[in-house]
């Protein structure tokens, strides 16, 4: 039986400590937060856990409250990740976050930081410390990585998150507004080339198509975890990536691009009638919060939901053998009223949380246990089918599409020839010689979604896939009457 201290219990953190008070070999959970009425409140409703007043400022104070536990769980924002890193190290615990540490040495130095020096403390002690393993990053790095399996190669990952959830009441962002305004400020990372490199704040935009939206959309380049990790790691485990880029859109984005074509969300000083104002200050006080109790949620949604749409994909493109191929994985979940109606959570809070309380049973349950310091893509096969065996059971499930491309040291003929094929009837047909079948398309997902109930399937109520992992029968897409609602978001 292991003991697990929870620090920070927001959407997060909560989602995390009720998933382990269900767990056969949690026998206690510690909700631990400066806001001790949240901490009160989610503890009172969980029998295994006790609510804890904590400064998570204070070393020693987190040494003091974590002593005895088997794991940490950081559900704070990342200028505490090293310090409670430091305090597992203290009392002999492992450690969980969900996103790295934003360090004022940089961002790339901070990740080499973690793979060198804390990854060899964590060796020392014998713990397991797994880090930025949410939903992106996490789930888009396992994601990434069993499609990198299928290849010899691997040139490109593209992630592209796109997220455009609208209300009726002002709610512009479903996780911190702090947070998510001094991301969308922060230069940019991707990895190109075989180097990280650096860009302004909403560089390189495109529009595309993604599946489940009826028009194209914009991305732009976001600063996020994976292209730097990836990059870090693409010829240990990413079999010698050449590229990786994260893109995000929707209508956070659009706000905050605006708002930083204004200055108004720099943090330098501007003049006001002889007052120094920092813009960013005044964005984040006029911001409404995000929404953090259930009945927050509900009256939001009661007063009227505009827009929900949303698209997680993962794009891996590399060579098999003497083919070239591309496997797009889309990450398929419930939106913001389905997660409300069926976990009295937001589609954001529900898609991170979930992921995130995947991963830490793994932990717990021992399925990866490597001394070190790890991100999610240096997990091994099996710990990648436990989590996605796991999300499928929470209704988060992945669709993956192969396509693959032959190629020919001649040219391409501009039309396909035909041959006469005899069908089981007798009639003779005309189909296309396979010498020039270019292309190879098949869908797959690693289990059901929150719908299996659902008769609406891809080619008719009597056709089903198959999860690789199971091998139960499942439903690959839901549908919400007028085509593919993917209501995903990272």
């Amino acid at each position: 039986m292991k003991r697990i201290i929870v620090i920070g219990v927001g959407a997060q953190g909560s989602t995390i400590a009720k998933r382990m008070n269900e767990h056969p070999g949690i026998s206690e959970i510690i909700c631990a937060d400066y806001d001790f009425k949240a901490a009160k409140v989610l503890s009172d409703a969980l029998a295994k856990a006790t609510a804890l007043k904590l400064d998570a400022r204070d070393l020693d104070s987190v040494i003091a409250a974590a002593k005895g536990c088997d794991l940490i769980v950081n559900g704070l924002p990342l200028d505490y990740n090293l310090l409670l890193m430091e305090a597992a190290l203290a009392v002999n615990a492992s450690y969980f976050d969900m996103a790295g540490p934003m360090e004022d040495i940089g961002f790339v130095e901070t990740y080499k930081m973690l793979f060198s020096e804390w990854h060899a403390k964590f060796k020392a002690k014998g713990r397991t410390a797994l880090v930025g393993a949410g939903s992106s990053p996490g789930l888009a790095n396992i994601m990434a990585r069993e499609a990198v399996e299928k290849m010899d190669r691997c040139e490109t990952i593209s992630i592209y998150v796109y997220e455009n959830v609208m209300t009726k009441r002002f709610t512009p962002f479903w996780w911190s507004p702090e947070i998510a305004f001094w991301d969308m400020a922060y230069k940019t990372f991707r990895y190109e080339n075989g180097r990280i490199v650096t860009d302004k704040p909403f560089s390189r935009p495109i529009t595309m198509k993604l599946r489940g939206i009826n028009r194209e959309v914009r991305m732009v380049d976001h600063e996020h975890d994976e292209p730097v990790t990836m990059g870090l790691l693409a010829n240990t485990v990413l079999k010698g990536v050449k590229n990786v880029e994260f893109k995000y859109g929707g209508f956070g984005v659009k706000l905050s691009e605006l708002l930083h074509k204004m200055g108004l969300l720099s943090d330098k000083p501007v003049d006001l009638n002889g007052t120094p104002v920092v813009p960013m200050d005044l964005i984040l006080k006029l911001c409404p919060p995000a929404p953090k109790y259930p009945d927050e949620l509900k009256s939001i949604i009661n007063d009227g939901v505009v827009a929900e749409e949303g698209a997680f994909l993962v794009r891996v493109e590399g060579t098999k053998g003497k083919h070239s191929v591309r496997i797009d994985s889309y990450a398929v979940g419930p939106g913001l009223v389905e997660a409300f109606e069926t976990s009295g959570l937001s589609h954001e809070a529900y898609l991170t949380g979930q992921c995130a309380s995947v991963f830490v049973k793994m932990m717990v349950d021992d399925v990866f246990s490597d001394p070190g310091l790890f991100v999610p893509e240096q997990l091994g096969a099996d710990a990648r089918e436990y989590c996605f065996r796991n999300l499928a059971e929470l209704g988060v499930t992945i669709d993956e599409t192969l396509q693959q491309h032959t190629i020919y040291s001649r040219p391409r003929r501009k039309r396909a020839a035909t041959r006469p094929v005899k069908t089981s009837t007798g009639r003779t047909d005309a189909s296309p010689s396979a010498a020039v079948c270019l292309s190879r398309k098949s869908s797959l997902t690693f289990s059901g979604n929150g719908r299996t109930g659902d008769p609406r399937l891809r080619g008719g109520p009597d056709k089903c896939f198959r999860t690789p992992c199971t091998g139960h029968p499942v439903h690959p897409i839901f549908n919400t009457g007028g085509g593919d609602a993917l209501l995903m978001n990272p």
